[in-house]
């Protein structure tokens, strides 16, 4: 279990640890990321279920 004093200390490690040079590096815009996998059909479904919605 974590208490206040050990979120505290870890987050003065964090910042104690931190390099500005690299985090600005991970911060530039033009940073390639993968593009996103193709869902299968199985895979493609609406996040709420039509015949549960209320909202129609």
């Amino acid at each position: 279990m974590s208490t206040t004093n050990n979120d505290t200390s870890d987050i003065k490690k964090a910042v104690e640890q931190a390099n500005g040079q690299e985090i600005e590096k991970n911060l530039e815009d033009n940073k390639k990321v993968d593009a996103p996998e193709s869902l299968s059909e199985e895979e493609q479904t609406a996040f709420i279920e039509d015949d549960l919605r209320t909202d129609k």
